[in-house]
């Protein structure tokens, strides 16, 4: 493996480097201006601001951003004549580091100083992230300005100010050169996601999913620090520039197969990392957040859990992959966590019924593609990079964004109705088209439909998978998960979108107020309030006219869908490859690391050599088009032919006993917890609380009794009345002198001495 030339530099002029690009401090405004957003957003809640000029400003911030980081991609990759470009094929090594300022420094006497600046390492594998990052949040800002327009005034502004937060602290993550700022990004997207899932602050469903997935992230925090501080201790530096040159004699020495002689410490630091990348990125056991995120608005369903925050697992995996390589253990957990995770979740979300939730449970999913995408590379691979995986993670970003943003826009007009046994043939209703065409195309690209951005970046991954000899289980998983991804994608778009014209308003249209009637405490009218609200309840759905998207959200859904299939033409341009072969996203090779191969030294993939590129990748892509048609078709079998309400289908017909109510109940896992874990631990809180309060807090109460109670005592002698103190004298002198005659007497209280 050659490392890039930024991070080969040697480690003595790690302080001093200079990037062969020179951009200036102008990618610092990828930073500074959703910083800024916020900042306005914030200035127009104290002022009271009532109108979407938080929102435009927001926008016109990130598309600021995304513009500034267009160009530098351009110029990272040499496109468009660049200066300096070596050529449009990529691998050149370009880089560079931009400092914003001093942050952090100070040092032990007799060691080395610990630096860490707030200074951002931009290469190919940063513009990846930030193009889709700046431009997806740009799409939703506007997307958002119509959707939360009911809000509009302090809770607008509120919703503004942590998502341009979100924005900030995400460059932070993705753009920081040094793992001190990387774990500033990291808690920074992580406080924001509980902000923008707590949005409802009065709907208790809300809150107690923003403080799960506050909690449930704390675990996996937890083991990026610890990862984090170990590093630290082992190399002595957290700057990017410092510690791949002191990773490289670990990685040769992995690549050949010499794991015996890597310290453990250093085989344990990506172990950790991995956990940190389960809490954030949703995989097993850390997974249980995501779907209950969900309550959130729509928006924050699209940018954070779907598109942004979620891949941030993915991205700390792909930067420190030659970590990864360094442990035996690393990327098989890697790989079975995400190949597991993403079964699983495909099998919940087969058996749901709400639309976003559905979405949900499929980001979950795809996110364990894109992980088991990363575990699975090894020397024996055609391609040794994570091209796969980071491709899928930039088409993923668009055409999951678009789904989830169709269903916000089915929750918004239909008063926030999601059961799809109540929606039916949108696609005829007027105002419809456009949501319905989007959702479609996002479907055929989740559903891996031939020819579609997401059939190749997900057959970039199964060509992997089944390319490691010792993992080609996993390759299976995969398949058998891209045929349940197409089932339940257009399971939905079968039930909502076509057939028959029908729909219900959800819960929203009852809006009405009840509390007079009830504030009075009048039982005996208890019937007539209870009759008054099914009549109000039944009118509004006699009534009810579904509100069609406006021209923002139909804007924003038709640039993304046209974005899904826009991006289709780059893997054909080898665009993938080239935009993680300079960077630290690559696998080192050996001749002496051990893999599973052919006779003639080739990676097989069904007994098919993998470098044959003709047949054995043309193989994969008939194999999972194949595959991914039967999911359709299955779907369209059960939940369109002969579908005549919405509420029915020919899957209604299915029942398997156990199986089907256990995936309905998402497989009990959040039940196991809390028997296994929520529970103990309350009783535990419960015991501490008893013994704080009574072994504590009573021996502070009882010390603090002491004196009290003397004083107490002691307090009818202070009363000052001064006949009273005249008394006291007197008595106290009559005592002492028998006392005294006493003992001149030789004896006291018939006590002869």
């Amino acid at each position: 493996m050659t490392l890039p030339p930024a991070l080969a530099q040697p480690t003595a002029a790690a302080a001093d480097l200079v990037g062969t690009v020179d951009l200036g401090k102008l990618p610092l405004l990828i930073v500074a201006l959703p910083l800024l957003g916020a900042l306005i957003a914030l200035a127009s809640a104290i002022l009271k601001v009532r109108s979407k000029a938080p929102a435009f400003l927001m926008v016109a911030c990130l598309a600021g951003a995304f513009a500034v980081a267009f160009w530098m991609y351009a110029q990272i990759t040499g496109t468009w004549g660049a200066a300096g470009a070596v050529g449009a094929a990529g691998g050149n090594g370009r880089w560079a580091v931009v400092h914003a300022f001093d942050w952090v420094t100070f040092q032990w006497e007799g060691a080395r100083p610990f630096v860490a600046n707030f200074s951002f390492y931009i290469d190919s594998l940063t513009c990846l992230w930030m193009l889709f990052v700046t431009g997806l949040a740009t799409a939703i800002a506007l997307y958002a300005s119509e959707y939360m327009s009911h809000d509009v005034g302090p809770g607008y502004c509120r919703f503004f100010f942590a998502f341009g937060l979100f924005v900030f602290s995400m460059a932070c993550l993705v753009m920081g050169d040094n793992l001190l700022l990387l774990y500033l990004g990291w808690e920074g997207v992580g406080l924001c996601s509980y902000l923008l899932i707590g949005y409802f602050y009065q709907k208790p469903s809300a809150v107690e999913a923003a403080k799960k997935a506050f909690i449930v992230n704390r675990i996996g925090d937890l083991g990026l620090a610890i990862g984090i501080l170990l590093t630290f201790t082992q190399f002595g530096t957290v700057r990017y520039a410092e510690l791949f040159p002191a990773i490289q004699k670990y990685v040769d020495l992995a690549a050949a197969g010499h794991f015996d002689q890597i310290p453990w410490q250093i085989e344990l630091i990506p172990v950790l990392f991995t956990v940190g990348a389960f809490g954030k990125s949703a995989q097993l056991p850390l997974y249980v957040w995501l779907p209950d995120a969900m309550e959130g608005p729509t928006p924050v369903s699209a940018l954070i859990h779907a598109a942004t925050m979620v891949t941030a697992g993915v991205y700390l995996v792909a930067r420190f992959l030659p970590f990864y390589q360094c442990s035996e253990i690393a990327l098989p957990i890697v790989a079975w966590g995400g190949a597991l995770t993403a079964l699983l979740a495909a099998t919940i979300g087969m058996a749901q019924f709400d639309i976003k939730r559905i979405m949900a449970y499929s980001t979950v999913s795809q996110l364990g593609y894109m992980f088991a995408g990363l575990g699975v590379l090894t020397a024996a691979n055609a391609q040794n990079d994570a091209a796969g995986s980071a491709f899928h993670v930039f088409t993923h970003a668009f055409f999951k964004a678009t789904l989830f943003l169709a269903c916000g826009a089915v929750m918004h007009g239909f008063a926030g109705q999601l059961d799809l046994r109540k929606l039916s043939g949108l696609i005829r209703v007027p105002g419809w088209k456009i949501v319905s065409l989007a959702m479609l195309i996002g479907c055929l690209n989740l559903a891996g439909f031939p020819f579609t951005a997401g059939f190749f970046s997900k057959d970039m991954i199964l060509a992997n998978a089944f390319s490691n000899g010792h993992l080609q289980i996993i390759g299976w998983i995969l398949l058998i998960t891209a045929g349940l991804t197409a089932y339940y994608t257009f399971r939905v778009f079968f039930r909502v979108f076509v057939g028959p014209v029908e729909y219900h308003p959800g819960d929203e249209v009852h809006a009405h107020d009840d509390h007079g009637h009830e504030a009075h405490g009048h039982h005996d009218h208890a019937d007539h309030v209870k009759a008054e609200s099914e009549a109000k309840a039944e009118e509004a759905h006699h009534d009810f006219h579904p509100h069609a998207p406006g021209w923002a959200i139909n804007t924003v859904l038709a640039v993304l869908a046209v974005a899904s299939i826009a991006v289709t033409p780059l893997y054909f341009a080898h665009w993938p490859h080239h935009l993680v072969e300079s960077s630290t996203a690559v696998i080192a090779t050996s001749a002496q690391a051990p893999h599973a191969a052919d006779a003639h030294g080739h990676a097989t993939v069904f007994g098919y050599g993998v470098h044959d590129k003709v047949f054995g990748v043309g193989f994969m892509y008939l194999l999972s088009g194949v595959v991914g048609a039967v999911g359709i078709f299955v779907a369209f079998l059960l939940h369109y032919a002969g579908r005549t309400s919405a509420a029915t289908s020919a899957a209604d017909r299915i029942y398997i006993p156990v199986i089907t109510p256990a995936a309905q109940h998402k497989w009990y896992v959040d039940e196991v917890y809390n028997w296994l874990l929520r529970r103990p631990l309350l009783v535990l809180a419960h015991i501490f609380y008893l013994i704080d309060k009574l072994l504590i807090d009573g021996l502070v109460d009882l010390f603090g009794l002491l004196p009290r109670s003397a004083g107490g005592a002691l307090r009818p002698s202070q009363s000052g009345v001064m006949h009273g103190y005249a008394v006291g004298m007197a008595c106290g002198l009559a005592i002492l002198a028998v006392v005294a005659l006493s003992l001149l007497n030789g004896s006291f209280l018939g006590i002869h001495f």
